[in-house]
């Protein structure tokens, strides 16, 4: 098991949920209400588990290196994770099918993509290149027993992204 593919999976369950929730469209709001709570679950508890896990070993990756790269892909990440729930929330605020709920559905959707693409390139790429398959598996363990244990979700909270690497780093 590896931290890495972990993250990838979480990011094509986001996708397919994005997806369905635009197949399902708006003469089903029940559906779209359910498959809402849940992919809002996975994202508020993916987020936290990569800011409790993830990005620290990736600015100790960057300690350990000497690469300042892995402080601003962190502080980046933080920032877009700040995004994601800022959408995430505006969602909320929108009656279920409507075509504002629509709208904010795809707002959340393309930051949340942004955000995946860009991590995928840049963040994961470098910690499976970087570091061990020992240590990858170990923060997968902990990664998918943190997910687990709140599957139901957590409370959504923005960071400073600065502040998070300062406390992190």
């Amino acid at each position: 098991m590896d931290i890495t593919q972990v993250i990838l999976d979480d990011h094509a369950e986001q996708r397919r949920l994005f997806a369905a929730l635009e197949d399902i469209g708006p003469q089903h709001p029940d559906a779209l209400a359910a498959v809402w709570k849940r992919l809002r679950a996975l994202l508020d508890t993916h987020a936290e588990a990569e800011e409790r896990l993830f990005y620290p070993a990736l600015v100790a990756l960057g300690k350990r290196t000497r690469d300042d790269e892995e402080d601003e892909e962190t502080e980046d990440a933080i920032h877009d994770h700040n995004e994601i729930r800022d959408a995430a929330s505006a969602v909320e605020h929108e009656v279920v099918g409507s075509e504002a709920w629509f709208g904010a559905l795809a707002e959340a959707d393309e930051v949340n993509g942004d955000h995946m693409a860009e991590e995928e390139r840049e963040g994961l790429t470098d910690f499976r290149r970087k570091v061990s398959l020992e240590e990858r598996h170990d923060l997968a363990v902990r990664f998918l027993a943190f997910e687990s244990s709140h599957m139901l979700g957590v409370k959504p909270v923005d960071k400073d992204p600065k502040e998070y690497v300062r406390e992190n780093g």
